[in-house]
C-alpha cells in the first residue's frame, strides 16, 4: 500500500539526522588545518576535495549512527529523493564558487561556506524544526561577517565557524531525538494505561 507523503514525512522527520552534520564538521576541520599549515592555493584544493567528500563521508558515518543511507531494505522515502536534489544544488554552486576563486582564491571558503549551507533550509520545511533554519541563516551571517572583519584568516577562521555551526546543530538534534523519545515513551505508557483493565 502506497503512502501518504505526510506519512513518508513524519517517518523521515524521526531520523537522527547525525551522519551528514558528522562528516561535515569533519571536513571543514580538515579544511581549517589546512588553512593552517598550506599556502592558500593548496588550501583552497583541500577545500574543494575536503568538501567534496562530504556526501561520501556522510553514507560512510550513516553505517554507524543507524541511519545507513545505502540500506536497500529499507522502503523508500519520497523525502530522501529530495534530499540527493539539495546535494545537486549543492554541487552546482561551484559553478559560482569556481570563478571567483580563479579571480580571487581566498573567496573559496566564503562561497562554498555560504552556498552550500543553503540545502539546511529545504530540510527544516521537511521535518517541520528549525534547526535547518538557524543552520543556514547563522552560518552564512557568520561567514560573511568573518570573510570582510579577517581577510587574512578566511581559511581558518570561516571553516572554524562552519564546524562550530555543525556542533551546535548536532546538539540540537540530539536534544530533538532525546525529546522524541522521552514523547514516545509517554505515548506509549499512555496507551498502556488506556488499554489495561
Amino acid at each position: 500500500m502506497k503512502r501518504t507523503l505526510e506519512e513518508q514525512r513524519d517517518e523521515y522527520s524521526q531520523r537522527r539526522f547525525l551522519a551528514m552534520p558528522l562528516a561535515g564538521t569533519i571536513a571543514w576541520s580538515v579544511v581549517g588545518l589546512a588553512g593552517v599549515f598550506l599556502s592558500t592555493e593548496n588550501a583552497a584544493w583541500v577545500l574543494f576535495i575536503a568538501t567534496g567528500c562530504i556526501v561520501y563521508l556522510g553514507l560512510f558515518i550513516s553505517r554507524f549512527t543507524g541511519e545507513n543511507f545505502l540500506d536497500k531494505s529499507k522502503e523508500k522515502n519520497t523525502f530522501d529523493g529530495l534530499f540527493l536534489y539539495t546535494v545537486m544544488m549543492a554541487l552546482l554552486v561551484y559553478s559560482i564558487a569556481i570563478p571567483f576563486f580563479l579571480v580571487d582564491p581566498s573567496s573559496l571558503p566564503l562561497t562554498v561556506g555560504v552556498l552550500t549551507g543553503l540545502m539546511w533550509l529545504p530540510l527544516s520545511w521537511v521535518i517541520q524544526h528549525w534547526v535547518g533554519i538557524f543552520h543556514a541563516v547563522s552560518r552564512t551571517l557568520l561567514v560573511v561577517l568573518a570573510w570582510y572583519l579577517a581577510p587574512e584568516h578566511r581559511f581558518t577562521l570561516i571553516p572554524l565557524i562552519i564546524v562550530l555551526v555543525y556542533v551546535v546543530t548536532i546538539f540540537i538534534f540530539q536534544v530533538r531525538r532525546n525529546n522524541q523519545l522521552s514523547l514516545g515513551s509517554v505515548r506509549s505508557s499512555l496507551d498502556n494505561q488506556a488499554t489495561s483493565p
